[in-house]
């Protein structure tokens, strides 16, 4: 799937990624900037979560209860190694069954399920967004 969307089509967007999922965990990829936390709050919203989201950026992950469960939410940009995802016992998190998004993947990338759905997003001159994704 390849979308290009504007600010105010990210409802839409965020309603197909989620109709067209194979995989409950996702892999957000892209600049610092290029919207993969706003992008994520608006699937978690779709999915349920009546509180407020945002980046985990210092906690690593944030937890929110949808409609059918358990929603995790990893940022691993500030992690220095691997060693720190295994501390926090990320394996688990992929197995559990739950909806998982993750932003700065590359950062754990021989962790990551094959399974999971990775979705590159960058930037246009335009100020949109081009949405690729594809499996690990």
């Amino acid at each position: 799937m390849e979308l290009t969307y504007t600010q105010d089509q990210i409802t839409e967007v965020a309603e197909q990624i989620i109709n067209s999922s194979t995989s409950k965990i996702f892999l957000f990829y892209g600049e610092m900037g290029v919207g993969k936390t706003t992008l994520i709050k608006e699937i978690v919203k779709q999915l349920g979560v009546t509180e407020t989201s945002g980046s985990p950026s210092f906690s690593i992950v944030n937890e929110y209860e949808g409609t059918d469960g358990t929603i995790y939410h990893f940022d691993f940009y500030r992690i220095n190694d691997i060693e720190e995802a295994y501390d926090i016992g990320v394996e688990d998190y992929f197995y559990s069954d739950n909806y998982v998004f993750i932003e700065w993947p590359e950062k754990i990338k021989d962790l990551l399920p094959e399974y999971a759905i990775a979705l590159n997003i960058q930037k246009n001159k335009n100020g949109s967004r081009t949405l690729s994704t594809n499996s690990v």
